[in-house]
């Protein structure tokens, strides 16, 4: 039985239809990622649902056993504590605690039958507070507000001096730990740090209710969603399967319209050339020959359906102007503090070329680093080196650096004076805004509309090392995709602050890991960077375990299990990291035979190439043979802690 169901369900906005009899179920324990373009309707979609808005046709129905829960826009802010506000999620176990509290305290004078009526009610909120599991409600909320990123000192904030992405994640927190069984979450992931993401999609995996999900964040619909749908052009497309399933599918689909399209209109043209035919022989049993292959033609116009057409996306395209020098940026033993320390010791060395990504939690410095570098802070200490012929340019997280009252076309001319109105109009219309729309103001544009100009100002800089913060932030799957496919293709150089874990395995060289005391480098994309640090944390287990004493191990059989997973895990690293050497090695082989060929040797502009190549597979060489002996060292630990 359904826990929820729309029946064609519609919604317009003026002469905007957003969607048309949208109709669906959703079983117990469905897990639903819903995705689509930005302004495609989503929201509105979910706030029919939970009853906020109503549907200009259609209807809702729920089963009468749902609590729902919905993840809000907008957050509230009391006096209350961060701790107490999400507590509160366990309201109606506080007050069986209260009466059992004041039942038990009435006993002491009770006598008679009102002690007898006491025990009874004593014992019977006593049962439901263990039914209910109400002894670990304070560790579950301790639990969850850590996980989701929060620090021990914050959970004693008064709630209303946290910031609103804080305060956000508060309301998550105290939705997960509700009594809800149908969740409907707009864009859960939206100012959570990756641990906290990874937290999120470790409690919505093994969540025993119904949940829907609004996110643009596909490593994550990947992770935790069973079912996918999709609005697009005012239709619901759905498909069983993950985000990823539902792209292949969908692709089958459209496949197989477009052959049939394809194959009606073969069959209109045949026909009309047999009424062309009868036409020529001008017989009077031709006559009824047309009329009969005629209606044949209009019935297979009336159903012809023409293959959806693609959502119009972002054209980006990158372009470093000059290729600069061979060591783009060198940071050395850079410091920052604001008033307390955010950072020290951090060091870092990036080659032309290469792809960066700076991973961090929340609140790390990831951001000010990338400030420093680009001189709109000072460091406390150290030292800052571009290299010979970098151009940088920078885009921000924070979009408040474009005055409000500037039209969107003038904010683009402001920055490249040079461009004639033409050629803005030109480059604004590859980014969405065209017709009247290059005339809005910047003030009332939306998030998405605002990282546009943004992104397109970056595009037009022709800079060849790009500092991006959060580019991923406020666009949709489709714009992502778009952006990430410009910057494969880019042949400058990337330092990126990122949540976005799709994007760092499709593109990544190389993960930095930003710390208190300095910077941690691992190589490959954000899988690669997981394993290097399940295997620092698995070495360091193994250490402590060497140092336990015997009589500290109670539980030896399952002890044993967890050390042969990881004995495995390790050594599935390890063989891991020899397949990439001996591919790298085969790599730099090759380069260096062309190198030594006497064709090469007197093509000086091919023998450099060459050779730029060969330093940077090297130097990728060099690091994974680093990466290697790390966790050699973690295998070997483990093992000698057998």
């Amino acid at each position: 039985m359904a826990v929820l169901a729309a029946s064609g369900l519609s919604k317009s906005y003026a002469a905007r239809t957003l969607f048309d009899q949208v109709s669906f179920e959703l079983a117990p324990k469905d897990k639903v990622g819903l995705v689509g373009v930005n302004g495609c309707g989503k929201t509105t979609l979910f706030r029919i649902l939970s009853g906020a808005e109503a549907p200009d046709a259609g209807n809702v129905y729920q089963s009468k056993e749902v609590r729902l829960g919905v993840l809000q826009q907008s957050v509230e802010s009391g006096p209350q504590s961060l701790y107490a506000y999400v507590l509160d999620a366990f309201s109606h176990l506080l007050q069986a605690e209260a009466e059992f509290a004041q039942v038990t305290a009435a006993l002491e004078n009770a006598a008679g039958e009102d002690a007898a009526l006491l025990v009874r009610l004593q014992a019977a909120l006593q049962d439901r507070l263990g039914r209910e599991d109400a002894l670990t409600m304070r560790s579950r909320t301790r639990s969850m507000l850590l996980g989701l990123g929060f620090t021990e000192p914050e959970l004693a904030q008064p709630l209303a001096t946290l910031s609103g992405g804080q305060r956000n994640k508060a309301q998550l927190a105290r939705l997960l730990l509700s009594q809800a069984n149908l969740l409907l979450l707009d864009e859960p992931t939206n100012h959570l740090d990756m641990d906290g993401i990874r937290y999120l999609e470790d409690f919505l995996r093994g969540y025993a209710g119904t949940f829907m999900v609004i996110s643009h964040d596909r490593y994550f619909l990947d992770r935790v969603t069973t079912r996918t749908m999709e609005l697009k052009h005012g239709r619901l497309l759905q498909s069983n399967g993950s985000y990823t399933r539902h792209l292949e599918l969908t692709a089958d689909r459209n496949e197989i319209l477009r052959r049939h399209y394809e194959n009606q209109k073969k069959e209109i043209r045949r026909l009309e050339g047999v009424i062309e035919q009868q036409r020529r022989w001008n017989q009077a049993h031709n006559y009824v020959t047309i009329a009969s292959k005629q209606k044949q033609i209009d019935r297979l116009k009336a159903a012809l359906t023409p293959p959806e057409a693609d959502t119009a996306s972002i054209r980006f395209h990158f372009t470093a102007q000059e290729p600069g020098g061979n060591d783009v940026l060198l940071c050395d033993d850079l410091a920052k503090s604001y008033g307390q320390p955010v950072f020290s010791h951090v060091s870092l060395h990036i080659r032309r070329g290469e792809r960066v990504f700076l991973l961090g939690p929340n609140g790390c410095g990831k951001t000010t680093l990338l400030r420093l570098i680009m001189g709109r802070e000072k460091a406390d200490q150290g030292q800052i080196r571009h290299g010979a012929r970098v151009k940088a340019a920078y885009y921000e997280q924070i979009m408040d650096n474009m005055p409000p009252e500037r039209t969107v076309m003038e904010e683009i001319q402001a920055a490249y004076p040079r461009m004639d109105g033409a050629q803005v109009r030109s480059a604004l219309a590859a980014f969405l805004f065209t017709g009247d729309a290059v005339f809005k103001q910047i003030g009332p544009l939306s998030g998405g509309e605002k990282a546009r100009i943004q992104l397109l100002k970056l595009m037009l800089s022709g800079a060849n090392l790009l500092l991006l913060d959060e580019p991923t932030n406020h666009l949709d799957i489709d714009s992502r995709d778009a952006l990430e496919s410009a910057l494969e293709a880019y042949e400058g150089t990337l330092l990126v602050v990122t949540h976005d874990r799709y994007l760092v395995n499709r593109l990544a060289d190389r993960v930095l890991y930003l710390t208190p005391n300095g910077i941690q480098s691992y190589i490959g994309g954000y899988d690669d960077y997981l394993s290097a640090r399940e295997a620092e944390s698995q070495a360091e287990a193994a250490r402590q375990a060497q140092q336990c004493p015997p009589n500290h191990k109670p539980n030896a059989y399952r002890e044993q299990k967890e050390r042969q997973s990881a004995i495995n895990r390790a050594s599935g690293e390890v063989r891991r990291l020899e397949d990439r050497i001996a591919q790298a090695e085969e790599q730099l082989a090759q380069l260096n035979s062309q190198l030594a060929s006497p064709e090469v040797a007197t093509d000086y502009v091919r023998s450099g190439q060459l050779a730029q190549q060969a330093q940077e597979a090297q130097a990728q060489l060099d690091a994974l043979y680093t990466a290697w002996e790390a966790a050699q060292e973690a295998f070997e630990a483990l093992t000698r802690a057998e």
